[in-house]
Parts: structure tokens; sequence; C-alpha cells
């Protein structure tokens, strides 16, 4: 009976939850986090994150590559004015990449978020801008995205409502300066207490079907479904992610091509986390090709 009341309790929580659905680009991404987060194959990487008195971030980041050698660092610096509801974040990246971002949200309408992208390339002279807008509220969330470009700007808009858990969404892109349409996608799904179906065509030519379940407080696993008309091939995986303790992670996963991922997280102190991963082609044990990744996250 206990058991029956907390479930219960768990999926009123996840229905309140759902009043506000997610954007269309965060659809299946519970699945999508047991396969993509905490892992780093192929390369070496640190993390560093301060903040200061007056709640400036400061996010350093570098990354080395295993097979080319190449070295990629990144300086983004982070200011949120928590009164006006605006974030301003600059960066730069050792490709000599300059980007700047403006936020506002809650500020002209509750539930309405701006954002002001620039970016600019000191060697080459390129430059371009984005503004992207995005309006939530109870069973409704929308997005509104200008790319503009000398040629046309691109434009891409989504929609998704949810109700008692059901969630469908549509996005498309239209690209002005050849009149096209670039993006047509759909996507729909269930979200529950603790499980999540997730189902998407992209330009009806790629198909996508996920399961993500939260199978106890420390335990996820999550499968996923790919198919392509184009070529008619077809990929699945499996993953999970076990909660060893408060300090310590494990993640592995597995796909119809043999390949085995594992990764293994341990917080060494506050603000300091190690994360050591690897993919094993089982179907060439022998003949190398295997990939390892280190890397280490800072915070304080």
């Amino acid at each position: 009976m206990d058991s029956l009341l907390e479930s219960k309790t768990e999926f009123s929580r996840e229905l309140r939850k759902m009043s506000v659905p997610p954007k269309y680009d965060d659809l299946g991404k519970e699945s999508r986090d047991v396969f993509g987060k905490g892992y780093g194959f192929g390369s070496v990487k640190l993390d560093l994150k301060t903040k200061t008195k007056n709640n400036v971030e400061f996010i350093t980041s570098g990354s080395s590559n295993n097979d080319t050698g190449k070295v990629f660092g990144s300086l983004e610096t982070k200011y949120k004015y928590a009164d006006y509801g605006v974030t301003l974040a600059e960066k730069w990246t050792t490709d000599n990449f300059l980007t700047s971002q403006i936020t506002v949200e809650d500020q002209i309408a509750k539930g309405l978020k701006l954002e002001f992208d620039t970016s600019f390339a000191p060697n080459t002279g390129k430059k371009s801008a984005k503004i992207k807008s995005a309006y939530k509220q109870d069973y409704f969330h929308g997005t509104g995205d200008v790319d503009f470009d000398f040629a046309g700007p691109t434009v891409q808009a989504s929609a998704v409502v949810g109700y008692e858990g059901w969630v469908a969404g549509y996005q498309a892109a239209y690209d002005t300066a050849k009149s096209k349409l670039i993006g047509n996608n759909f996507s729909f799904g269930y979200r529950g207490g603790d499980f999540h179906i997730h189902s998407s065509v992209n330009d009806a030519s790629r198909f996508t079907g996920s399961i993500y379940h939260k199978l106890s407080s420390n335990l996820e696993a999550a499968a996923e479904l790919n198919w392509a008309s184009s070529s008619s091939s077809t990929s699945f995986q499996v993953g999970c992610k076990y909660d060893v303790d408060k300090d310590a992670s494990f993640r592995a996963k597995v796909n119809n091509n043999s390949q085995v991922g594992a990764a293994y997280t341990q917080r060494l102190r506050d603000g300091i986390k190690l994360t050591l991963s690897s993919l094993i082609d089982t179907k060439n044990l022998n003949q190398g090709g295997h990939k390892i990744g280190l890397g280490l996250d800072m915070e304080a």
C-alpha cells in the first residue's frame, strides 16, 4: 500500500511539472543524456568553473584530441542581473572565435525569454547574429529563432503542447534565401512519473524512438532505435546509469555495432570530479581502434 501511494504521489508531481511541457529540442532529453553525458571518448578534458562574490562566473575549458593531438580551449564569462532577469555572457576560443550573448527572461512578459547572440571571427572577418525567443505557459512551450545571414536569414520555429503526460511537438525551419523549407520535424510522446516514451520523425526520412525508465533513485536505463529511409539502415542502443553512492557513478552502453562504452565518475572532494571512459569495439578486439578518455571537472 505504501509503495502504491508513493507511486501515485510521484505521478502527481510529474503531472504538475508537465503543466509546462519541455521545448521541442528537450523532448527525449532524458534518454539522450543516458547515452551522451559522462562520456569523453578519445580526448583528455579539463573544465574549471569559478564564481566571484559579485556573481560573475568564469568557465575555462580545455581538451586534447588523442587521435589528432589538436588542443582546443575556451574562456567564458557570465554575469546575471537577477533583479532584472538579464544574463550577459562572452566567450573566446582558441580558434579565435568571439561570441556574446544577452538573455532577458520574464521581463517583457511572464514566460517569455529572449536571447541576442552575436559572433565574430577576427581572422576571417566573418560575423553572424541570432535572435532566439521562447514562450511557455501551462500546456504550451513555443520557440522562434532567426539566424541572420547576408544572403538571407533562416527562420526556425517550434511548438509543443502537453496534457496529462502526453506531449506533441512540431518544428520547422525555412531558408529565406532559397525560399525553401529545410526542416520539417514532428515529435510525439508520453512522460510518466518514472518513465518517458519519445518518438520523432525528421524530414520524413529519419525516424527515432526511445524509452527512458528511472528504475530506482540511483538507477536509470534507456533504449533508442533509429532508422533512416535513405539507407534503410537501423541502429539500436541500450544504456544505463548507476549511482554507486553520492560521490561515484557508473555508466554503460552498447549498440548494434557491438561497441561497448563505459564511464566511471568519482568525486574526489567538494568541487572536484574525475571521469574515466572507454569505448571498446568488441568485433575487433585485437585490431585496436579502441578509445579512452579522461576528464577533470573543478568548481570553486
